[in-house]
């Protein structure tokens, strides 16, 4: 078994399957686009084991706690996780994350948009160290985000040649 797949496994998470798009929508793009040694992740948010989106929806510092904030990143990571996975096969090939870009669904005042999105870094330097997890990134309040999701986040990873 591959080294991200046993920590995700002791940790005891599972990757979601493809996204089901609700109600007619179309997804007319790639989640992940291999280019050379780089890895494009399309904005994703959060969804159950199902592949469903979840159910906690709004803004945060309103409808969504900080905390349920910081659990819809989290599992937003599991589901850019399980798309990379799907597109690279072996999540082991990643060499570096090299940037996320984190939106967070902001209710008006509300200011701590890093610490919603730590709920993804943190969970990806947990799987992949401080070598190959650490990345820059950037953590922004949206006035609407789609589906009134609470959080997405989109990225890039370097990938073994």
């Amino acid at each position: 078994m591959a080294a991200v797949e046993a920590r995700l496994q002791a940790l005891g998470l599972a990757l979601p399957p493809p996204l089901q798009p609700p109600g007619g929508m179309v997804f007319p793009f790639r989640f992940v686009r291999v280019v050379g040694r780089r890895a494009l992740i399309s904005g994703h948010g959060p969804q159950n084991a199902d592949g469903s989106i979840i159910a906690t929806r709004g803004k945060v510092g309103r409808e969504v706690t900080l905390e349920q904030g910081v659990a819809a990143a989290r599992l937003t990571a599991l589901s850019i996780l399980g798309s990379l996975q799907r597109e690279i096969g072996d999540l082991d090939r990643i060499v570096a994350w090299t940037r996320l870009f984190g939106m967070v669904n902001s209710a008006p005042g509300f200011n701590q948009q890093p610490t919603v999105i730590n709920g993804c870094s943190d969970l990806l330097l947990e799987l992949f160290g401080a070598e190959v997890g650490n990345h820059s990134r950037s953590a922004v309040g949206m006035a609407e985000l789609p589906l009134d999701i609470p959080v997405e986040i989109e990225g890039e990873v370097e990938l073994a040649p």
